[in-house]
């Protein structure tokens, strides 16, 4: 099973530099080996304000027991808060997620699917047909690279690469569900831990 897993630090004042140093170099280490042994999928850095230490994992485990385990294993988690959300297969993943490509953005989305008092009958399951053959599309494209269903009814998250965050905004904007959606996206930063930083990016069609 995979899990989201929003990882929040907070070092003590009384902590030295030189402390926080080791502790972060003994953290990377450590996700290089939870990365080869297969719990470590992916690490970003959300939006931060000035002096937030934040960031999101993608991890996979047995069950969320296990899950803490590996999560307890980390140097950080001594001075880190850890807030896990469960994810499950979602129909419209794509079966072969794209390759990463060199100079795209990455970006999450939640999907909340909210019915409209006028909605016809039909209506949605026409636009959920429609949603299977564009989320195909754009994983052929490149755009979308994983869909997980999250906890909660008609509620999804994405993981997607553009160019930039105006053509994510144009891809949504066609989705075949979007009038009934909520859509909350989050820009995402590379981590310097991410397994996927050792790995060659395939480079952007347009270069």
């Amino acid at each position: 099973m995979q899990y989201l897993v929003t990882m929040t630090t907070h070092v003590p004042r009384d902590v030295s530099e030189a402390t926080v140093d080791v502790v972060r170099g003994r953290e990377a280490a450590r996700a290089a080996e939870l990365a080869a042994a297969g719990h470590l999928l992916r690490l970003w850095r959300p939006p931060l304000q000035p002096g937030e230490w934040r960031s999101l994992g993608l991890f996979a485990a047995d069950d969320v027991d296990r899950l803490e385990g590996v999560l307890v294993s980390m140097p950080l988690r001594i001075w880190r808060r850890d807030e896990v959300t469960p994810l499950a297969p979602h129909p419209n993943d794509p079966p072969a997620p794209p390759p990463h490509r060199r100079g795209a953005r990455e970006f999450l989305t939640t999907f909340t699917l909210v019915a409209r008092p006028d909605d016809a009958p039909g209506d949605v399951d026409g636009a959920r047909a429609a949603e299977a053959g564009a989320a195909r599309e754009l994983a052929r494209r490149g755009n979308l690279v994983r869909l997980w269903a999250l906890p909660g009814a008609g509620r999804a998250l994405g993981l997607w690469q553009t160019e930039d965050g105006e053509r994510l905004e144009e891809i949504l904007a066609a989705l075949p569900l979007r009038p009934w959606l909520e859509i909350d996206t989050v820009p995402l930063a590379e981590h310097p831990n991410d397994p996927a930083r050792r790995l060659t990016a395939v480079p952007d069609p347009k270069h």
